[in-house]
């Protein structure tokens, strides 16, 4: 483990209660964290994104490289920033910007942005087993889209917060009450607009609603709501994150949820809010036995809502394998038997299992966040491959709602 993340601990008083112990840990560790993440994230302890290469940004846009040289020397868009060495580089800021300057001077766009006839779309990634890999699909997908000129709000569903901590958010110190998505989904006159919970983040085109623990709340709030038999606003819970959502559609063109690893009332407004969904599933016999629970309470509760009056329109329901191992013999018969069972449900491709992605989350990063330059090449190289494929397969399932090609 790395130097940095290493940190000597004592015992520290002995508690009275086994509680008092707990929230002593629990401070202990927060403390630690806020220290790391002033360490990783200098000078404001707060993440940014890194610039990108002239390449790169010709690649995210789609044009070459050489287009983007002419641009710069004839001092047409946003001007790149020069190292000694000659080395251009773009913000992500910038990178959009050129989308913007080339397709209001040429005849083609180069944003994928939906138009009025499109309709949002909201993706849940979901399954109820932990560790299945969620949160790092959830968060490597909403950037890849931010990447590619798509205008993306992630949520963090999940009172753990992790998708938050990714994002560099400590949820216990950053987040103060009523700052989650449950104040936009509370049922009493705290309430709030959505919009007023929404952060922007260092990734241009990538708005995220944080997570902490409050979002248990809701889960305590509905049934107590359900058991008075109260109707009225709010009576028909599973359809509230829709109503919510519906009030920032024009700002966004595709919505990322991090279900939280439980079939509770969030991950089932989730379901019901959704137009695709992405069951992540380890390739262990234990996970698929767990994922096939997972569906048959899924289905039911489905089938529940739409009898009370909901609407289900998905676009797509895939099955995608994570933290893969393809030489693992195994998991590759694992893998085979979910193809033959659901087909082109299970996604072509997989999210590797690779230590490129550990190393990146010790520092709270993303594959995406940490360039090739800081990272082993072979392994980096292998990994994002691999994402890149996945998310693009997402993508194209995306632009297949919406009626487009890739």
């Amino acid at each position: 483990m790395s130097g940095d993340l290493q940190t000597s601990v004592s015992e520290g008083p002995e508690a009275s209660t086994v509680d008092e112990a707990i929230r002593a840990d629990a401070q202990l560790l927060s403390s630690h964290l806020t220290s790391l993440r002033a360490k990783l994230f200098p000078p404001r302890s707060t993440k940014s994104l890194r610039r990108f290469s002239s390449g790169e940004a010709a690649s995210l846009i789609g044009v070459t490289d050489a287009y983007l040289r002419q641009l710069s020397l004839a001092g047409q868009g946003p001007q790149p920033e020069i190292a000694p060495g000659g080395r251009r580089s773009y913000s992500l800021e910038q990178v959009n910007e050129l989308r913007r300057h080339l397709s209001s001077s040429e005849r083609r766009s180069y944003s994928p942005c939906r138009q009025t006839r499109d309709p949002l779309q909201v993706i849940a990634v979901t399954n109820f087993k932990g560790g299945s890999g969620k949160t790092t699909t959830t968060a490597h997908l909403a950037q890849y889209l931010a990447l590619h000129g798509y205008r993306v709000l992630a949520i963090d569903l999940d009172p753990q917060s992790s998708l938050s901590a990714l994002f560099g958010l400590q949820p216990e110190t950053d987040l103060g009450e009523n700052e989650t998505l449950y104040a936009a989904l509370r049922y009493d006159e705290l309430r709030r607009p959505l919009r007023e919970v929404i952060r922007t983040t260092y990734f241009d085109g990538l708005d995220l609603v944080p997570a902490n623990l409050e979002l248990q709340e809701f889960e305590h709030d509905t049934p107590r709501l359900l058991a008075r038999r109260e109707r009225g606003d709010g009576s028909l819970f599973f359809a509230r994150l829709g109503q919510v959502l519906a009030s920032v559609e024009s700002d966004y063109d595709v919505v990322v949820i991090d279900c939280p690893p439980q079939l509770g009332f969030l991950t089932l407004g989730a379901l019901c809010a959704a137009t695709g969904v992405i069951v992540t599933v380890h390739p262990q016999m234990l996970d698929v036995a767990s994922m096939g629970q997972f569906l048959f309470m899924a289905s039911d509760l489905l089938e529940v809502v739409r009898q009370a009056g909901g609407t289900l329109d998905y676009r797509f329901l895939r099955y995608l394998v994570t933290r893969y191992e393809p030489q693992d013999g195994p998991q590759t018969q694992v893998v085979g038997f979910l193809r033959t069972l659901f087909g082109e449900r299970v996604l072509t491709n997989a999210m590797l299992k690779s230590t490129a992605v550990s190393d990146a989350g010790l520092t709270k990063q993303t594959l995406y966040e940490i360039g090739r330059q800081l990272g082993s090449r072979g392994s980096y190289g292998r990994a994002l491959e691999a994402l890149d494929a996945v998310n693009r397969e997402i993508e194209q399932l995306i632009l297949q709602a919406w009626g487009r090609s890739a």
